[in-house]
Formats: C-alpha cells, structure tokens, sequence
C-alpha cells in the first residue's frame, strides 16, 4: 500500500526545518524506523529541495508545497512544488563557498529525480529514495 501526504508551507527560512519534521512524522507514522535510510535520506532531500525553492524561488510567491509519498516497497518519493519556472541547475563552487552543492547532494542521494512542468503553475521537483536492502 502507497501512502501520500501533501502540505503548503509559507516561503520563509522557517519552513525548511517545518519540511523536515512533518515528513519525518508522516514517514514515522507509515511504519519507517527512525535511523531507515530511506526516511533520513528522504529527509534530507527536503531540506535540500525546500531550502532551494526558499533562496532561489520567485520573489512574489508566498507558499511552496511539499509531498512525501511512502511506496509499498519500503521507498520514498518526494515532490517539492513552486511557482517558478526556471530548472533547477548544478553549478561549480569552490572549495570555501558555503552553498551550491544540494543538487549534487540529490544526484547522490536519490535512485532518480527530475522535474515535472507545471506548465503556468510553476514546477515540481521530484526525488525517489529507494528502500535499503
């Protein structure tokens, strides 16, 4: 059995650790152990792809929404929605920057991940996190 939840949070530095914890709850709730590392790595592509749409989102959106999906396998799906249309994109940072580097965290991390067109609605980036063996 698949479970998904969806939530709209507001576009502000607060809601990414807010993203962190109601994904955490939900993927709890749905029977994963808290040291999974499906729900930790699930967890942390939150935070990355929440954090991206806080800093790099359009200036006029007020809300973002967030969806975590548990698979009946054991893996995790999950969709950070916003209104702007631009892909998100890998840059080069060197070595003293202390930002750039959470969509190679998500290369890393998830199965897959891509991003769907929202058409005039913005986009949704996704990632699959899959079940440890």
């Amino acid at each position: 059995m698949s479970r998904r939840n969806s939530f709209r949070l507001p576009r502000h530095p607060a809601a990414v650790g807010l993203a962190r914890r109601r994904v955490r709850d939900h993927l709890t709730d749905w029977g994963h152990e808290p040291d999974d590392r499906a729900l930790t790595d699930t967890v942390l592509l939150v935070s990355e792809l929440a954090t991206n749409v806080v800093r790099h989102g359009p200036l006029k959106e007020r809300e973002f929404e967030v969806a975590v999906t548990a698979l009946a396998d054991g893996s995790c799906l999950v969709e950070v929605s916003d209104e702007g249309r631009e892909e998100p994109r890998s840059r080069l940072v060197g070595e003293s920057e202390e930002s750039g580097r959470g969509l190679r965290l998500v290369d890393t991390l998830a199965a897959a991940w891509g991003v769907w067109s929202r058409g005039h609605h913005g986009k949704t980036v996704w990632a699959l996190v899959l079940a440890a063996d």
